[in-house]
């Protein structure tokens, strides 16, 4: 038996047969002079890729199940490319460019499916501008063939593997959320990465900063991930292994004995009330926080209902995600919810969460995480705001709609938001369209300059709430998603703490809610200190909601606050 040890990121314990996914190739085409007498070579060897990807789009459209609605885009797609790689117009135009400029085959290709798929982007449909993503993706596919690259599909992984990864996109772990997934072992990742905070969302216990663990461990050894002690075992011993089913079986009782609290509200030992939200990524996660009982959706994390809908793989073409889409998926949560508060964030894309869509353009950025993300980006195009709160303004009938902008640094941008929604209503209204008018908008507090100014931005926000995994972040100057500085990443830092409590403070004054949604808002400790500084509401993954109401029911506010002393003893 070997032990591995690396950073604890998600708790809990897995025992499962590894699964080592490789590492992406890159594929790099030179640009290559060839002999016309090899034109007729080069051009069979495209001939013959393009069967062959046809033939694997042909079994693909095959396997997919008939008669369901959420398979037709799929569907679409699948055909859209096989007469994209028959377009006799585009071979022509690509047949005649290969022998005159005696580029390589390959080379050709990719300049020809660029430059076809750039006239389509700027012909300002937006029918032709996903073709566009439609001829570079198929094309990419014949290349890959042709150069004997093999992308890795992360649907391979089996039911019950525990993942082993140099690192994994958000879009692979929601398809994984699909998949009864044992555990994941990672070389990257902070403790407050995306991709952990989903793996805690759906219960996959999570161990990152494994250096080279891709080369340690081979697919098919059997591993236990412990989640907890940021341990992981390969081929361990029969005791061993007898040791941690008995933990996983404890855990489960653990589970059953906190069913009790589903209908309990959350209150302390004294009586004092908490509200308890769920933050969700997509509608499917709404019957959970319902079923967890949630007082409400505190965080509904709209880019990730991007990913999700973005294709089966993370490497699928984009998709436009329109009006209509983001309509139903609102309505069902709002439906879900049976008249409890819904919070809605706007998108908040760019930096580690990157969405495959033709609606938003890809942007290289030195400093992403400092640059054009989350309201800075909806601002930027803002049809794609506007389109959003189209959607939610239409969806708010069905239930108890609040809106809320993310990545706030100034009062300026709030109200370019509020003025774009006041179009929106006007809009809707010319259109006799139903919607609510007073739907709340409020704000992520999420940086300094947000908590420092909160009470300025107070004035102007229906309700604040304290994103404490990005306020961290920025204000220790530490990226939650390297591994190597995660020691640095510290919620109790005695700044954050400070920001939190003059949020609060400025949110009290003006007497709006203030929520914190961050990570701190589902764990043991952090939620001890956040309760005795005053916060009433808090929202964490829905699996938490039960364990966390048993916590609060064991304190008085006296010893919370107490609590919270000894962490601000110098505020």
């Amino acid at each position: 038996m070997e032990v591995f040890l690396g950073i604890p990121a998600a708790d809990g314990v897995g025992v499962g047969t590894a699964f080592v996914i490789p590492e992406a190739v890159k594929r790099a085409i030179p640009q290559k002079r060839i002999r016309k007498e090899d034109t007729t070579e080069g051009w069979e060897r495209f001939q013959s890729s393009i069967q062959t990807v046809t033939a694997q789009i042909a079994r693909q459209l095959e396997n997919l199940p008939k008669n369901i609605k959420a398979n037709d885009t799929q569907r679409e797609i699948f055909e859209t490319y096989v007469l994209m790689l028959g377009d006799p117009v585009f071979l022509a135009e690509l047949k005649d460019e290969y022998e005159k400029t005696l580029n390589t085959i390959e080379y050709t290709i990719d300049t020809k499916a660029e430059e076809y798929a750039s006239r389509l982007r700027n012909a300002g449909n937006e029918y032709l501008a996903e073709r566009a993503q439609d001829i570079t993706d198929v094309f990419g596919r014949v290349l890959d063939d042709m150069m004997d690259i093999h992308p890795f599909d992360i649907n391979r992984v089996p039911d019950g593997a525990v993942i082993v990864a140099a690192t994994l996109s958000p879009t692979d772990t929601i398809i994984l959320s699909k998949r009864k997934i044992s555990g994941l072992a990672l070389t990257e990742g902070g403790v407050a990465s995306h991709v952990v905070i989903l793996a805690r969302n759906y219960g996959i216990p999570t161990v990152v900063g494994l250096t080279n663990i891709t080369k340690l461990i081979h697919t098919g050894d059997k591993v236990i991930v412990d989640g907890k002690t940021a341990e992981i075992l390969s081929d361990p011993d029969s005791d061993t292994l007898v040791e941690y089913e008995e933990k996983i079986a404890a855990a489960k009782r653990h589970e059953e004995a906190l069913k009790a609290y589903f209908d309990k509200p959350a209150q302390t030992k004294d009586g004092t009330l908490f509200e308890l939200y769920a933050n969700i990524g997509t509608p499917e996660e709404a019957d959970r926080a319902k079923a967890e009982g949630a007082d409400g959706i505190g965080l509904f994390r709209t880019e990730f209902l991007y990913m999700s809908t973005a294709g089966d793989t993370s490497s699928s073409a984009a998709r436009s995600f329109d009006e209509d889409t983001q309509f139903e998926a609102y309505k069902r949560v709002l439906e879900t919810m049976e008249g409890k508060p819904v919070t809605i964030r706007t998108l908040d894309a760019g930096g580690d969460k990157l969405i495959n869509s033709v609606d938003i353009p890809a942007i290289a950025e030195k400093n992403p995480l400092m640059g054009l993300r989350a309201v800075r980006l909806s601002l930027a195009y803002p049809q794609i705001l506007k389109t959003q709160l189209r959607a939610l303004y239409r969806a708010s009938v069905f239930g108890d709609l609040r809106i809320m902008l993310p990545l706030i640094t100034s009062v300026e941008q709030v109200d370019q938001c509020n003025a774009v929604a006041q179009s929106v209503r006007e809009e809707l209204a010319a259109e006799n369209i139903p919607f609510h008018r007073d739907v709340p908008i409020g704000i992520m507090v999420e940086t300094a300059a947000a908590a420092v100014t909160s009470d300025c931005l107070a004035r102007d926000s229906a309700f604040f709430s304290l994103g404490t995994n990005d306020l961290t972040q920025y204000t220790l100057g530490v990226d939650r998603e390297n591994s190597a500085v995660s020691d640095l990443y510290d919620e109790f830092n005695l700044a954050v703490l400070r920001l939190i409590a003059t949020t609060l403070d400025s949110a009290k004054k003006v007497g709006i809610p203030c929520s914190v949604c961050g990570e701190m808002a589902g764990r043991s400790d952090s939620v001890l200190v956040l309760a005795g500084m005053g916060v009433r509401s808090l929202s964490m993954s829905p699996k938490l909601i039960p364990g966390v109401k048993e916590l609060l029911s064991r304190f008085t506010i006296d010893e919370l606050q107490s609590i919270s002393a000894k962490h601000l003893n110098n505020l």
